[in-house]
């Protein structure tokens, strides 16, 4: 797939009439996004939570998931303010901006979350996860499948992440699979640069690192495979 990585996106074109507009994507950006998301198996919902208080990137975000939107015809943008819109903020569980949750049409709650900008890299991820999400298959191992539902108590990722990490879009991307694939499981990327105080509070130093439950003993750092991902989930359970 070509590169669309958001971090170096931005070109002007000019209408009919004369005003200017600013674009997040290149043409050969359009068209690999949208050939990304043409064949998608059902509708698929962004949901964004933005605040007009102390939001940056919630301007520039909102946008760029409206342009990914207007690409495909199965994808549809809500935006909801974090404090006015209180009650679908916590139906899904977000209590910081911005926040993208994804669902399917009726709303389903994945436990999907990215909290930041998906720039840079996790750019390609977003896009994963509204694959995955319309075909409503995790792509995991039976192996991992058959332990996951032997869950009994919730389970919350975090994975901490940077735009410019290479190594980051493996773990947020393995982190969602796990949510799809259990109604235990919560999964949130986590932009380290733009939540600073969430990050030092788990002692990010380098990134990815996958916090769980909140808990320093459960964090991984780096990219985990699959199976060690899983051995530290189901070690949440004793």
């Amino acid at each position: 797939m070509q590169s669309v990585h958001s971090t170096a996106i931005n070109k002007t074109i000019r209408e009919n009439d004369g005003r200017v507009i600013r674009m997040m994507f290149t043409t050969s950006q359009q068209d690999a996004i949208r050939t990304r998301l043409a064949d998608l198996a059902r509708p698929v919902v962004i949901k964004f939570f933005e605040t007009s208080l102390d939001c940056p990137t919630c301007p520039e975000i909102r946008r760029l998931l409206q342009e990914v939107a207007d690409l495909s015809d199965h994808v549809t943008l809500e935006v909801y303010n974090l404090y006015t819109d209180d009650e679908e903020a916590r139906r899904y569980g977000v209590d910081k901006a911005p926040a993208i949750v994804l669902t399917d049409e009726q709303g389903e709650n994945y436990g999907i979350r990215f909290y930041g900008a998906p720039s840079g890299y996790e750019f390609a991820t977003l896009l994963e996860d509204i694959r995955m999400v319309a075909d409503g298959a995790s792509g995991l191992s039976d192996t991992t499948k058959a332990r996951l539902a032997e869950l009994k108590h919730p389970v919350d990722l975090k994975v901490f992440v940077t735009p410019t990490c290479p190594y980051c879009p493996a773990a947020v991307r393995l982190a969602h699979q796990f949510a799809l694939e259990s109604p235990l499981v919560t999964a949130s990327m986590v932009e380290a640069t733009e939540f600073p105080e969430w990050a030092n509070r788990f002692n990010v130093y380098g990134v990815p690192k996958t916090v769980i439950n909140d808990s320093e003993a459960w964090s991984l750092e780096g990219a985990a495979p699959e199976a060690m991902l899983l051995e530290q989930v189901m070690q949440t359970q004793a």
